[in-house]
């Protein structure tokens, strides 16, 4: 965490000061929790049979923690040994639903960080799914595709186990794409002779997988926006919007935005970003980065509009809407007040968690629309339901019609979280309010199932 956290109400103390000592090396799932506890004390109050339940003692522990190694041969005929992770968090609404990460960062707090904010993310969806996440310290960058597939197998020959349509549906997250899920599912059909497309999510679309599902997380954040937006009787056509990130979410987001008549104007990746006044060309960004799977200066080179800035982020470029769309903590408070004094009017986050508190403090101080991940990037997963469904009945929707049922579902999850920031007398408080309609369609859910 790069932000001290505030002192918590006497009320979710305790549990917090538990979660602290049960998970002592664990920052970024710490942070996560905090971020929850410190909103849903209004829901608390007006239910005591949440607290009387034990709701959060049991939410803030995972059903189930699953740790295993990963060994597999490189090609150069070396053994690698990898870490896997998969927690699964709570499944009272529904099997197991997350993504898969590899990325050399993965760690079990991440991984659990992750878990916890998918518990709520799903719920607000009203798709009937549960919270979970996965992964590995793997990094496939640089790797061959015969490397990527000898490691997946060999970590599906562990997990397998654990999955199923009616148990746990994995997706993809950083690093793990349409080429990870095919070797992942390929294994998992290998092992168990059983072809469960609904088992995974976000399969190629030709067996299986389901129209929309790649742009959805970055679609439904720029939906997300517009209905923070509409609120207030204002538009996106026109704005300067500035995002983080070069992959899936990021990428799409910029698509989303050009389509919608916005002006995105930066995207980055960890060598730093670049800025073109003119739009970003979503185009030349994806041949760089999905394509080339080169850095985000060569854009620039090939770009007359666009200029890169090394070694920092997009947060000091005047933007009306930002889209952090990279990573976790990427925007802390110092890029806050940048951003607020350049005037941004909106902020929502496509990636999961990227603002640390002290940056989604001085937002919601400041007056700044902030949707939270939770919330905002609820798009992936709640398509990734829309695929389980058609996989069920044996159905294929087309594009248009997807995209149109991402649409309704985003215009929901905002309507869901407006109307409980509202409830909770925290009227446009998109963080209470999303925390707030997860939280209580879960505990309800709880309490009727028993202690279990």
């Amino acid at each position: 965490m790069t932000d001290t956290l505030v002192a918590l109400p006497s009320a979710v103390r305790t549990v917090f000061d538990t979660v602290q000592a049960r998970n002592p090396h664990e920052p970024e799932f710490q942070q996560a929790v905090h971020e929850v506890l410190d909103s849903i004390v209004p829901v608390l109050e007006r239910h005591p049979e949440f607290v009387s339940g034990g709701i959060v003692e049991r939410l803030v522990e995972p059903e189930r923690q699953i740790m295993f190694r990963v060994p597999w041969i490189d090609d150069q005929g070396t053994l690698q040994v990898n870490r896997g992770f998969r927690v699964q968090f709570s499944s009272v609404l529904g099997p197991y639903k997350g993504g898969l990460r590899f990325h050399p960062t993965v760690n079990l707090s991440i991984i659990k960080f992750l878990g916890f904010e998918q518990i709520f993310k799903n719920a607000l969806t009203g798709q009937g799914i549960g919270g979970a996440k996965g992964g590995s310290d793997f990094d496939p960058h640089g790797r061959s595709d015969g490397e990527i597939m000898r490691f997946c197998q060999s970590f599906m020959n562990e997990l397998y186990r654990h999955l199923g349509e009616h148990t746990d549906v994995p997706a993809g997250d950083i690093g793990v794409g349409a080429r990870e899920i095919g070797y992942l599912f390929g294994q998992y059909r290998k092992i168990t002779n059983r072809h469960e497309s609904g088992m995974f999510t976000g399969k190629g679309v030709q067996w299986g997988g389901a129209e929309v599902r790649t742009e959805a997380t970055g679609y439904g954040a720029v939906f997300f926006v517009q209905n923070m937006l509409a609120v207030h009787g204002e538009q996106l056509a026109g704005r300067r919007v500035g995002v983080s990130g070069s992959g899936n979410v990021a990428i799409y987001a910029i698509d989303k935005v050009h389509q919608l008549g916005g002006i995105p104007v930066t995207a980055s990746d960890s060598s730093g970003y670049v800025v073109d006044d003119a739009g970003i060309d979503v185009d030349l960004l994806r041949e760089v980065k999905e394509i080339e799977r080169g850095r985000i200066a060569e854009y620039a080179a090939r770009r007359a509009t666009a200029r890169f800035v090394e070694g920092a982020r997009p947060w000091e470029v005047p933007m009306d809407v930002a889209l952090p769309s990279a990573t976790q903590n990427e925007l802390d408070e110092l890029d806050a007040s940048a951003l607020i004094g350049n005037g941004v009017r909106a902020v929502a986050e496509g990636a999961n968690m990227p603002s640390t508190p002290g940056a989604v403090a001085a937002f919601r101080e400041s007056g700044v629309l902030f949707g939270p991940g939770k919330a905002a990037n609820a798009g992936g997963v709640a398509t990734s339901a829309l695929e389980m469904s058609q996989n069920a009945a044996r159905q294929r929707w087309s594009f248009a019609h997807s995209e149109e049922k991402l649409r309704s579902i985003m215009a929901d999850v905002h309507d869901a979280a407006f109307a409980a920031s509202e409830r909770y007398d925290r009227p446009g408080d998109y963080v209470v309010g999303a925390n707030a309609a997860g939280f209580t369609r879960v505990a309800h859910a709880m309490l009727a199932q028993g202690v279990i």
